[in-house]
């Protein structure tokens, strides 16, 4: 059996990768180790919207209960709901049923602990250890079975935080809000609406099907044309657990999870709000990024990519801000996870502050040129092609060739059957001509395919 684990959880096409019988396992142990101290655990379960999720979040909860857990159903909820409310409710751990931002076919599992956070990695290996070895489980039986609790004001008061982070009303500003057809959708135009802003909603229909289909961060293409369609002041889309949020400026132009987190650090430093001056980012994001931030006199510490080593390297610092390019920005004083709403909600806070523009606050934040090519490769098949030499040889001869005014960075997906080549520089078509060479190596090699 592969590593069940990646970067967010455990992910896979419903069904057949993540079956019932395989979540049942999840859950049960998830909640042995999780809850190993505690006598009848209480554990939130939530979904997102895609068709799978009522199966899976079923087995979850059949497996949580068989162990002695008892469940508090939350119901279809973001992902960063489930952190603020597993300590809202004093809970013992959660569990979310989500693919994030993969289409309808995908799902996947990922858990929080009682504090709100994602699992490290040693605890994710326990679960793992215990699937897979076969590990006897205690099963109560009578008064010991677990039960379900439905959590019915879950949602607002989730949503009831939210507004308790804007500062001040939003009115006289017109927002326009792409919910990807996800966990977004039942609460986002309330929510916005309630703080002043004429909202205009869409891709907030989720029929099962739809979820991140051509919507969403992943797809920010109408929520463009939207916003300078209805002369909007800003646009936000979000994904499908609403964990991650994209900009749009009242032009149009995409303002990215970089540049969201460069106005942030920027606002939160005037204001003597970001602790030691540090913003915490990846190794994904842009050198623009990199150099403005350290203009302004804030620090960077830079982190593999994925949000979880994110939150782990501002933990260990008591850093308040971090994030990554594709949207997962970290306000660690406000939640313990990427929140895309609440990323949203402190932006037009910076808005009304600042009496800027979107676009005058994004512009102050220069993005180099940047090109990311994927290239499918399988997961059995990644860990040989990432050693390939002529892949090594063909990376190191470009980044000598880009020198200090560029870079190359490739890395297998923690999450999909993908590698990821990425190359920054001055010159665009340069570095598309060696970003497709590079992919040219895996298709040849290792049985690539470049994906469109």
């Amino acid at each position: 059996m592969a590593r069940l684990f990646g970067t967010d959880g455990v992910r896979g096409i419903a069904n057949q990768d993540l079956s019932i019988e395989l979540a049942m396992k999840i859950g049960a142990c998830g909640a042995c180790v999780l809850t190993s101290e505690v006598h009848n655990p209480r554990i939130l379960v939530g979904m997102d919207t895609r068709r799978s999720g009522d199966m899976l979040a079923a087995a979850l909860t059949a497996g949580i209960c068989s162990v002695g857990g008892d469940v508090i159903d939350v119901g279809v909820i973001p992902t960063p709901a489930l952190a603020h409310l597993v300590r809202l409710y004093e809970a013992d751990a959660a569990v979310m049923v989500s693919a994030s931002h993969n289409t309808m076919e995908y799902n996947g599992i990922k858990w929080f602990n009682a504090q709100g956070y994602k699992l490290p990695d040693e605890l994710e290996d326990e679960i793992e250890r215990m699937i897979k070895d076969g590990a006897p489980l205690e099963r109560p039986k009578g008064a010991g079975v677990g039960h379900v609790i439905v959590a019915k004001r879950a949602a607002s008061e989730y949503a009831a935080f939210l507004k308790s982070t804007a500062r001040e009303s939003f009115g006289g500003i017109r927002v326009v809000l792409d919910c990807a057809n996800g966990a977004s959708s039942p609460l986002a135009r309330e929510v916005f609406s309630s703080l002043g802003a004429e909202v205009i909603s869409c891709a907030d229909e989720p029929d099962g099907n739809n979820i991140n289909d051509k919507c969403g961060s992943m797809h920010p293409e109408r929520l463009q044309e939207l916003v300078t369609e209805t002369g909007a002041d800003v646009g936000f889309a979000f994904d499908g657990d609403a964990d991650r949020v994209i900009a749009a400026d009242e032009f149009g132009n995409i303002v990215d999870g970089d540049r969201i987190l460069g106005i942030c650090a920027r606002a939160l430093k005037a204001e003597g709000r970001l602790k030691s001056d540090t913003l915490v980012i990846t190794v994904m994001s842009n050198l623009g990024l990199k150099v403005r931030m350290k203009e302004l006199g804030i620090h960077i510490s830079e982190t593999a990519v994925g949000d979880r080593y994110v939150m782990e390297r501002m933990l260990e610092e008591n850093y308040t801000l971090g994030g990554e390019q594709s949207g997962h920005v970290i306000f660690l004083d406000l939640n313990t996870t990427g929140d895309g709403m609440l990323t949203a909600i402190q932006v037009l806070n910076v808005l009304k502050t600042s009496k800027k523009s979107i676009s005058q606050l994004a512009s102050d934040i220069p993005i180099y040129p940047q090109v990311l090519v994927n290239v499918r490769v399988e997961n059995d098949k990644k860990h040989e092609a990432m050693a390939d030499a002529e892949l090594k040889a063909a990376i190191v001869r470009v980044n000598d060739e880009l020198g200090a005014s560029g870079r190359v960075l490739v890395r297998a997906s923690g999450t999909e059957p993908l590698i990821r080549i990425m190359l920054e520089g001055q010159d665009e078509a340069n570095i598309s001509r060696h970003a497709v060479a590079l992919a040219k190596i895996l298709e040849r090699n290792h049985e690539g395919k470049i994906k469109g």
